[in-house]
């Protein structure tokens, strides 16, 4: 038998960011705000001018709300690039990066939604760098510690819990990001060309 040093804290950063800088971020590129906005089906939630959601509750402090409900309707609906977006911005990684690296208070219902493509993009990569920059900031000791108060009844799990759970997060709503822009593309045929 043989010991194994894996550095766990290297392996969870990496798992993460390796497919934010080799596939996610670069899908992103060229994101337009016609695409940042847009509702293929009806009844989507996404992020809209204060006063003109739907939606039972508008989360917001800014011009823009969030199209949101408490507790989530089943089935959830359909949601826009500017919502998935606005999600990683605010509940994903601005209010774990506050709560556990220093950064800014981050409230879901006066977080100031981005409007435009090009501003959740600057803010995503902002919120992001912090992210795991705090992450491999962690260490050993660091991802065995609990979260605490911050994150509510998960308060006892280890910072290794909450690093594997964001990174799914981030993972999956990636994921929905990626398919909404080829669903985009290819809306009215190759290229998005009326066909």
């Amino acid at each position: 038998m043989f010991a194994v040093d894996i550095d766990w804290n290297a392996e969870l950063a990496e798992q993460l960011d390796w497919q934010w800088r080799a596939q996610f971020r670069p899908r992103l590129d060229g994101l337009t705000d016609d695409e940042y906005r847009w509702e293929p089906v009806p009844g989507m939630w996404s992020v809209r001018p204060r006063g003109s959601s739907t939606a039972p509750l508008a989360l917001g402090g800014g011009a823009f709300t969030q199209d949101f409900a408490w507790p989530p309707p089943d089935p959830a609906p359909a949601t826009t690039i500017a919502w998935r977006l606005s999600h990683l911005l605010a509940g994903v990684f601005g209010m774990r990066v506050a709560a556990h690296f220093g950064g800014e208070p981050v409230n879901l219902e006066t977080y100031d939604y981005p409007g435009d493509a090009a501003t959740a993009l600057a803010r995503l990569d902002e919120v992001y760098a912090a992210w795991i920059a705090g992450v491999r900031g962690l260490g050993r000791h660091g991802l065995a510690r609990p979260c605490g108060p911050a994150e509510g009844p998960y308060a006892e799990a280890s910072m290794a819990a909450l690093v594997l759970h964001i990174n799914r997060e981030a993972l999956h709503h990636g994921a929905e990001i990626a398919l909404l822009r080829d669903l985009y593309r290819w809306r009215s045929g190759p290229g998005g060309e009326l066909g």
